[in-house]
């Protein structure tokens, strides 16, 4: 779509070696009965569900996209629980649906995992259990295709516990693997056993297929049989494991603290800890601790592919304090709202951002073109999770009670209001109604990214392509649905450029734009039909069938590690 198209304003015209069993019964993992009462009923639970505050992206009552999940890992570390407790608030932004935290003693594991919060989830009775030097730990967000049953989002809650030949196993992920459904029907149709409904399982079965006694080699084996995104944590007794997708999609870092090592999918779990940011995990990098030794060994489980880090991760999902790739998100969130002024200039009396992930690049915009940057919308930070299946009555009036507007900055005013991406367009059509009844005389609607048309088969939970209002509608169309006075969404070249990643030698700058391109990095296998309108020609899509998908054998060429 050319920059011109995306300006408009009103009036414009225009053979099964022992599956594992999750041992979901095992350790401390009991609900809470009041949340799980009411998770199963439909009935208001009134408890805060969001940390510090925190209120979902992903929610039924905004059509924000929703995140997948967050990982920590720390190794040789006295007070490893309390590490990965600390890690998983900073990290409570990617998945607020579940927590748990799995630690070994170097002889068992000691591990707890809920629904909720991690402020919720663990006490210090709890914390006093989860004893050892090494371990890891996950946030999860369920995504909108996951049934709403509080027993399935239970046992899918992470990290997952197995017990298979070689002993015990615990993974952590965050991402997707978009072979998972036709490795998932191989495996049962050859007698695997499912307990969850996951991708992480299955990465769990072929690591017990394999004919590799090492772990470190079966978890390889396994690796070279999945596709998608993802940064994996693989606990033993005696090992912690981490690998990366080969295209970088997710983001994945390595750091220090004294003598421990820790992982996270963000540096801002390592500033809550106080421990050092070492480096990105590199894609197809396997890394290996074990205990005895205490060195890093790392190495590729496969060869690096062009380099595709989710944009999105740049754009919305990744705190504003953390850094991708060398990037800041902050900084390059203002980039955005710069490029945004530079490309969409209008005439307005106030800049307002909305609140979260919309603030820095309302900034920036603000700063590029002098007009006053003010907090005109403002989220109610204690609401929780009210509305547990809400009417449509309730989900208009729970953008009320979730956002206001600020009347004496919007009153008379002509607001231009910044935000990160519009999704189905029913939040902004809200917000901006909000901001005409606060009284504001115009609102200029400027988006920090361009159009999202395509759904993420990545890890990102978004509707499916018919829901997506910029791949159904024009611009122009868009902004009579949303009741703006004009509307612009920021070009691609002009998102490339504010996030500011690598010297323009790579490929699209070494990012991800599927979800504004349809130039996915990888395979799509087995896609709905209805997903596959409008893909580029260039880009392989494969038929589902799992006959055609084969277990590898053990193979002598893996990356040494």
């Amino acid at each position: 779509m050319h920059d011109e198209m995306k300006h408009v304003s009103r009036g414009a015209g225009a053979a099964n070696r022992g599956f594992p069993v999750p041992a979901v019964t095992q350790g401390l993992c009991a609900m809470r009965c009041e949340r799980d009462e009411s998770l199963r009923t439909g009935k208001i639970w009134s408890g805060d569900y969001y940390n510090e505050g925190l209120v979902s992206k992903h929610d039924q009552v905004f059509d924000k996209l929703g995140e997948e999940c967050g990982v920590f890992g720390v190794f040789g570390h006295p007070d490893a629980a309390h590490l990965a407790y600390y890690g998983l608030h900073a990290l409570q932004h990617r998945g607020q649906e579940s927590a748990g935290i799995c630690i070994s003693d170097g002889e068992q594991f000691h591990y707890h995992r809920d629904l909720g919060l991690v402020k919720e989830i663990f006490d210090g009775k709890i914390m006093s259990g989860l004893r050892g030097t090494m371990g890891i730990a996950h946030v999860r967000y369920a995504p909108s295709s996951e049934k709403s049953s509080a027993e399935i989002k239970m046992a899918n809650a992470q990290p997952l516990v197995f017990k298979y030949r070689e002993g015990d196993l615990a993974i952590a992920a965050n991402g997707s693997l978009v072979n998972a459904k036709e490795l998932r029907d191989r495996l049962e149709r050859a007698g695997s056993i499912f307990q969850t409904t996951g991708d992480t399982e299955v990465l769990a079965h072929l690591i017990a297929r394999s004919s590799h006694d090492d772990i470190v080699d079966a978890v390889k084996e396994a690796l070279h049989q999945v596709d998608g995104a993802y940064a994996f944590l693989f606990l033993t007794r005696t090992k912690l494991i981490a690998a990366k997708d080969p295209h970088g999609l997710r983001p994945f870092v390595l750091g220090k603290l004294g003598d421990a090592y820790v992982f996270a999918s963000e540096t801002c779990a390592f500033d809550a800890i106080g421990a050092e940011y070492v480096r990105d995990i590199e894609p197809g990098e396997l890394l290996v601790l074990e205990l005895g030794s205490g060195k890093l060994r790392a190495g590729r489980f496969t060869e690096p592919k062009r380099r595709a880090i989710c944009a999105m991760e740049y754009i919305y999902f990744a705190r504003p304090d953390s850094d991708i790739d060398a990037v800041n998100i902050h900084m390059a969130r203002k980039r955005m709202g710069r490029r945004l002024a530079m490309e969409s200039f209008v005439d307005a009396d106030v800049v307002t951002g909305v609140p979260d992930s919309s603030i820095s690049a309302a900034i920036g915009y603000a700063e590029k073109t002098g007009i006053p940057y003010e907090i005109g919308l403002i989220k109610n930070r204690y609401m929780g999770r009210t509305f547990i299946q809400p009417s449509q009555a309730l989900r208009e009036q729970g953008v009320k009670m979730k956002l206001s507007a600020v009347r004496k900055v919007v009153e008379g005013k002509r607001v231009v209001m910044i935000d990160d991406s519009i999704v189905r367009g029913t939040t902004s059509l809200r917000i901006v109604n909000l901001l005409r009844e606060a009284g504001a005389k115009e609102v200029h609607v400027r988006i920090s990214s361009p159009p999202f048309q395509n759904p993420c088969f990545y890890g990102i939970d978004t509707p499916t392509r018919k829901d997506l209002i910029a791949a159904q509608k024009s611009v122009e169309q868009i902004r009579q649905a949303i009741n703006a006075d004009s509307l612009y969404f920021l070009s691609h070249e002009g998102l490339l450029e504010s996030i500011g990643r690598g010297d323009g030698s790579e490929y699209n700058r070494g990012l991800c734009t599927a979800c504004f391109d349809n130039n996915y990095p990888t395979r799509l296998y087995g896609i709905h039909e209805d997903e596959r309108a409008g893909m580029k020609d260039g880009n392989e899509v494969l038929g589902g069938t799992s006959s055609e998908l084969q277990f590898m054998s053990p193979r002598s060429d893996y990356a040494k590690v």
